[in-house]
């Protein structure tokens, strides 16, 4: 399982980078939300199943917001990949990666990764409740107006985002 753990891991950091090297919003959102389901799935193999479902949904909530606001910004006919100059490019990946490898080797001599993930979501043994699971009742009982606030936080939002990209005469967004 830690073999999961690792590659998912490098997915996340692969998928971060990826976001960071993006011109065009509509590759960095895709690279955003496949890097948002390799951290949940970095939870998952570490046992946190219902705190990474929920994770992945508010991601994917926020993000299709920001996706539809940004796309409404900057609507191009042929977006970009990574940039113009392939040379320029590959040249920034290169330093993003080396600078992804200094730190991880930086962390491995720091800290020292025995006993990574073995007592996270389990309380006191296999006849215990996994904590993971009764955070649901926990999101329920003491969250409950935190999820009405929130509810309507997001409504909100996207009414906000629907006047601003409404048309092309009539909304704020428009050509000069």
């Amino acid at each position: 399982m830690m073999y999961f753990m690792f590659l998912f891991g490098f997915f996340f950091v692969f998928w971060m980078v990826s976001v960071s090297c993006q011109v065009s919003p509509y590759y960095g959102v895709l690279s955003l939300v496949l890097g948002a389901a390799s951290g949940c799935a970095v939870l998952v193999v570490m046992g946190g199943s219902f705190v990474s479902l929920v994770l992945f949904l508010i991601y994917l909530g926020g993000m299709l917001v920001l996706f539809a606001y940004s796309a409404a910004l900057v609507a191009e006919p042929r977006p970009v990949g990574f940039g113009l100059d392939y040379r320029e490019s590959a040249f920034y990946v290169v330093i993003y990666v080396l600078c992804i490898v200094f730190v991880g080797v930086c962390y491995c001599w720091v800290w020292s990764m025995e006993g990574f993930g073995c007592s996270t979501v389990d309380c006191d043994g296999p006849y215990t409740v996994r904590l993971d699971f009764s955070g649901v009742s926990w999101f329920y009982y003491f969250g409950n107006v935190m999820f009405v606030v929130v509810g309507w936080g997001l409504l909100l939002t996207l009414f906000v985002v629907l006047a601003l990209v409404r048309g092309l005469s009539c909304g704020v967004v428009r050509a000069i």
